[in-house]
């Protein structure tokens, strides 16, 4: 039996079912939430191969978490902008479980034999995931600053901008050496106001600021736990990559890619990048202070 009632302007519906009494209305339904006549609906094959669907529900999932993790980065940038450091850690902690996600989804591509990719690889043509201008977007946030990688959305206006945007915009490194600067660290000048569009590179300087934070966690307890989350942030990026290759070699050995790339070896070239060089790099040079006792032969012996 369905009851039903009448509120701002809204149909209200009520049964009971299996004991509990479940309601819904015809105004904001859960499939007009989540849009899923149109998110079922944009799996579209072009092959008639079964396996081509976990191709590409597997990419479609990954450009969703992009998305996520791309809407996430923004809000971080805002609040180191605005020194609110809690926020965002909060955003950064986020942002690693998104990603930890992401990694192990390569393991259900994974399950795509070499014989069940070449089933449909040759429909694919030159479709390629060096095409994901999210991904582009996400890299340009967290300082990879490649112009030319741009190239390949000539065709697509409203992508170009909003990649020409974050590719002149401050990076996530970018802010977070503002925000030291602010604290009072010696930041070089052309570190803090330089051609955004410019691959960052090292300085002896930050290095040497991180180092001091390190160093004395108790005194830079807020900036030290950033930095930390900051560093995870990379940390599962390149162990992303990592999957991605190691999956790329599984399913198609070391072909070349559909888009025309060399495939693994490309990807094995991406693992050399750094987005937050200094952070890594000043690991190196902290030291443990000598402590303990005396642990050679008669140790504590009396004399």
């Amino acid at each position: 039996m369905i009851r039903q009632t009448r509120e701002d302007g809204t149909d209200i519906f009520e049964t009971e079912i299996d004991g509990e009494t479940i309601q819904w209305d015809n105004g904001l339904t859960y499939a007009r939430h989540l849009q899923t006549a149109q998110l079922l609906s944009a799996q579209v094959p072009v092959s008639d191969k079964p396996d081509e669907m976990l191709f590409i529900i597997m990419h479609q999932t990954m450009e969703l978490w992009i998305k996520l993790v791309l809407h996430e980065g923004r809000l971080v940038l805002d609040a180191i902008r605005g020194d609110r450091l809690a926020a965002a850690g909060k955003g950064l902690d986020r942002i690693s479980t998104i990603q930890r996600h992401m990694i192990q989804s390569w393991e259900v591509l994974a399950t795509l034999t070499p014989h069940d990719f070449l089933t449909f690889r040759g429909f694919l043509r030159r479709a390629s995931g060096f095409q994901s201008q999210q991904y582009r977007e996400l890299e340009y946030l967290l300082g990879n600053k490649r112009g030319d990688m741009m190239i390949v959305h000539k065709d697509d206006a409203e992508a170009t901008a909003r990649l020409r945007a974050a590719f002149e915009a401050p990076s996530l490194y970018d802010e977070l050496l503002r925000l030291l600067a602010r604290r009072g660290f010696d930041i070089p000048a052309d570190r803090l106001n330089r051609d955004w569009t410019r691959p960052y590179e090292a300085s002896d300087a930050v290095e040497d600021a991180w180092l001091k934070i390190y160093t004395d966690v108790d005194a830079y307890w807020d900036l030290y736990t950033l930095a930390e989350k900051i560093t995870a942030l990379e940390y599962y990026f390149q162990e992303w990559r990592f999957k991605h290759m190691k999956t790329v070699a599984r399913v198609i050995g070391h072909k070349p890619g559909t888009g025309g790339s060399s495939g693994v070896n490309y990807l094995v070239k991406a693992l050399d990048l750094s987005f937050f060089p200094e952070l890594w790099s000043m690991r190196t040079r902290m030291a443990a202070p000598r402590e303990g006792g005396d642990y050679g032969p008669g140790a504590g012996a009396e004399a």
